[in-house]
């Protein structure tokens, strides 16, 4: 039986290897940006639709994050009902170019702001824990 971590890398092994590299770089930065977090416990890796995904644990901590190609770049995937991409816009205009309310996507020449991206991570695997402190009486 395969493990999750082996269905990410055959995931990632698909892709043309400029884009799989960027995508390792990735993975790599939201696995170091899940470590950071005390909140979270363990990082599950699976794929949703298709894509590398990445649910922070216990349950009801936070959001998903998923990543995979897109045009001849890559791009972060957050849940779009959560509202954290508009967040990140307020927090880092003109750092990334964001689609829609649920993406922010990266051309193939261009570095990953690592600091500002693993805050945005740190915000979505931590999403739900935030928010119910934010409804709490203090």
């Amino acid at each position: 039986m395969a493990t999750t971590t082996d269905i990410i890398g055959e995931a990632l092994a698909g892709r043309p290897p400029a884009q799989r590299k960027r995508l390792q770089e990735l993975r790599a930065l939201i696995r170091r940006t899940a470590e950071s977090c005390d909140e979270v416990s363990e990082l599950e890796e699976c794929l949703k639709w298709g894509q590398p995904s990445f649910v922070p644990k216990p349950k009801g901590i936070g959001s998903t994050v998923r990543i995979d190609a897109r045009g001849d770049g890559v791009s972060v995937y957050f849940i779009c009902t959560t509202g954290l991409v508009e967040h990140f816009r307020e927090l880092y205009p003109g750092a990334f170019d964001f689609i829609g309310n649920r993406e922010i996507h990266f051309s193939p020449e261009e570095d990953f702001p690592e600091a500002e991206l693993s805050h945005c991570v740190a915000l979505a695997l931590t999403y739900h824990k935030r928010k119910k402190q934010v409804r709490s009486p203090e």
